[in-house]
């Protein structure tokens, strides 16, 4: 059996954008973090690297859309942070910011990594930018990795 999948080696000279959310930066800030430091021990230099904000969840797709249609970027790290409140709200944006980053990636055929914590308290998603869940912006950054050398093997 032939077995093709991506490696975790350095990413030099792969153009990689990561978007983030403002709303919940006490959480979205510390998936950045790990995003920046997965980037960092897998090779990658910080002209290489750049970090674009957006207001919340819902403009993740608007703007990932916009980088990847400049032909400036292989790969776009999307992270945020929706936390469930009192009103349908957190089912709405959730809903659409993970249609349309699914939507963007298949649309330009380049990695976009799922960093968006959707997490029902605040509690969980502290658990989720570092501490018992992990990182998951450095996990995200990961997935973009190891997705830029199997697309460049495929």
């Amino acid at each position: 059996m032939n077995l093709v999948e991506g490696k975790l080696k350095v990413v030099n000279g792969k153009k990689v954008a990561i978007v983030s959310t403002r709303w919940n930066h006490f959480i979205v800030d510390r998936l950045v973090e790990g995003a920046v430091d997965a980037f960092s021990r897998h090779g990658g230099n910080d002209e290489d690297l750049t970090h674009v904000l957006v207001p919340g969840a819902y403009e993740l797709p608007m703007v990932i859309d916009q980088l990847l249609a400049s032909g400036k970027y292989d790969a776009v790290c999307a992270l945020g942070a929706v936390i469930r409140g009192a009103t349908p709200h957190f089912d709405y944006v959730s809903a659409e910011a993970t249609k349309g980053i699914a939507s963007v990636s298949l649309q330009h055929r380049k990695p976009v990594s799922f960093g968006l914590l959707t997490t029902d308290t605040i509690e969980q998603a502290i658990e989720r930018a570092g501490t018992k869940a992990g990182n998951k912006g450095f996990e995200s950054m990961t997935v973009i990795i190891e997705l830029l050398d199997l697309y460049e093997t495929l």
